[in-house]
């Protein structure tokens, strides 16, 4: 199996389910916690690719940022949801679970076991 690496928050009820969901299979994750270590715009965009989505599929709606920075109106554009992201990792859909070439998202947690 490829390293797995988990994008963390762990006041995040979701991310640490994920988090004991991967132990519970043996499985003990790089964890990053995004809000300490934010991913760069780079790094985002690869997630964009494992993922599958656009930027506006992994960006978090309902976070003031959203509406302080006027994101609606980007979301069509993913160099500018990624740059806001980057710089407003609040803003990043969690957690996420990188493992080899693939990724998902753990909403559920669950869903993250078709990449282990």
């Amino acid at each position: 199996m490829s390293e797995v690496t988990l994008y963390h928050n762990p006041r995040c009820s979701k991310s640490r389910q994920t988090l004991a969901l991967l132990r519970d299979r043996g499985i003990e994750p790089e964890i990053i916690e995004y809000l300490k270590t934010p991913p760069d715009a780079a790094t985002i965009s690869d997630f964009l690719d494992k993922l599958g989505i656009r930027a506006i599929e992994l960006i978090r709606r309902k976070e003031a940022p959203f509406a302080e920075l006027g994101l609606a109106s980007s979301e069509d554009n993913d160099a500018a949801l990624i740059a806001a992201m980057a710089l407003n990792p609040i803003l990043i859909e969690r957690p996420i679970v990188v493992a080899g070439e693939d990724a998902r998202i753990g909403r559920p947690p669950e869903d993250v076991l078709d990449i282990l």
